[in-house]
């Protein structure tokens, strides 16, 4: 790691996010060990593992009985694609005026991802 990147401060949530994303890419459970190796990053074992413990208290993973050896592995709650979804609601759901967050998220849009949002809702609506 760099000296540039040692001393970058790290924006709220990007190392959960960085732990998701590899728990996501695994495929299967990983202990914090195997998630500390993943991200490659020079994180300390005792921060991936506290990381780890706040994406449980937060329900976003689900924790068992490492295959080997004593300690735990760590998975997904939900896929990617879920949990996005569902922060979306919940962003939409925090704001009075909907209308306008549905506005500005759809002007926003490229454009394939407009049709892909039309024939979304018009498969829902059929």
């Amino acid at each position: 790691m760099s000296d540039e990147e040692a001393g970058r401060r790290r924006a709220r949530g990007e190392l959960e996010s960085e732990v998701m994303t590899a728990l996501w890419a695994a495929g299967e459970p990983l202990t914090p060990a195997g998630v500390q190796a993943a991200l490659d990053s020079g994180l300390a074992y005792n921060t991936v593992q506290t990381i780890l413990i706040r994406l449980l208290e937060k329900d976003l993973v689900h924790r068992g009985p490492a295959d080997r050896g004593r300690g735990h592995a760590y998975w997904p709650a939900q896929d990617a694609a879920t949990l996005t979804a569902t922060r979306m609601r919940a962003a939409l759901d925090e704001r009075p005026d909907r209308q306008a967050v549905l506005q500005q998220f759809a002007a926003g849009l490229q454009a394939d991802d407009v049709e892909t949002l039309r024939a979304l809702l018009a498969e829902r609506d059929s």
